[in-house]
């Protein structure tokens, strides 16, 4: 399995449009990030999880040649705007499969009316294949086993995906004790962490480490990065040993 980190950057992305923020104007590469997305590779299926406003950038970036299964976390902007730009692999693949929670589907649907049309509709736009996500309901993409975790972005519910050994939770806040038990002792963890101080809706850097500390995954990688959380490599040094940053354009194995 391969994991293509194709941004690891918060709703605003860094740097931030107008930000004179030390980290905004940073020259490490690794301080840019776009918004928070994910390409898995197995030897069954090509898997994207969500497809933000940077998503047109991050194909080309990454190089991804096919998408058997587009999974949304949930529905705000950052997850799902740039849902149009499937288009060329629409006009490849035909209609792609996209996974979802029911109402992720409908605020879709609402958003992005043309694409879900089946009457007179408009030549140039892209279709999709619609797949309700339910918790404790895995499902296949491509013979892929995708299992749905459950957690909550303040008070509004997202999934994370465990997919073999590999576990990706983003904008997450609380998770029950039954859905950790799901995702212990992963090989690889993926899960965000906005900073140190305290967030409504995420897990500050306090958070995720006891997080990970139940999970007990052997590997870690931070996403969901905030200019407020720092530089890259300052961050790196205060994390222990098996848990480490991630940034755009990072490819791991499994």
């Amino acid at each position: 399995m391969k994991i293509y980190f194709l941004g690891t950057g918060t709703s605003q992305g860094i740097p931030v449009i107008g930000s004179h923020h030390s980290v905004c104007l940073s020259s490490d590469k690794k301080d840019n990030r776009l918004r928070v997305s994910v390409w898995i590779e197995t030897e069954d299926a090509s898997i994207v999880i969500d497809c933000g406003p940077d998503f047109r950038q991050q194909m080309l970036n990454s190089k991804c040649p096919k998408i058997d299964g587009l999974l949304f976390t949930h529905e705000h902007a950052d997850h799902t705007a740039g849902l149009d730009d499937i288009r060329p692999f629409f006009f490849k693949q035909g209609a792609i499969a996209i996974y979802a929670h029911e109402r992720v589907l409908k605020n879709l649907e609402r958003r992005f009316d043309y694409i879900f049309q089946t009457e007179n509709k408009y030549p140039g736009a892209p279709s999709v294949s619609e797949n309700e996500v339910i918790n404790d309901q895995p499902f296949t993409v491509n013979n892929e086993v995708v299992i749905p975790v459950n957690a909550y972005h303040g008070s509004l519910q997202v999934f994370g995906y465990r997919i073999q050994d590999f576990v990706y939770l983003t904008d997450i806040k609380t998770m029950e004790a039954s859905e950790i038990k799901k995702i212990k002792g992963c090989e690889v963890l993926v899960v965000n962490c906005l900073r140190e101080e305290p967030h409504n809706t995420h897990f500050n850097l306090e958070e995720v480490l006891h997080f990970i500390s139940l999970v007990r995954p052997k590997t870690t990688y931070l996403t969901h990065i905030s200019h407020l959380f720092g530089f890259h490599e300052e961050i790196q040094k205060k994390l222990p040993e098996n848990v480490f940053v991630a940034y755009d354009n990072l490819e791991i194995n499994i």
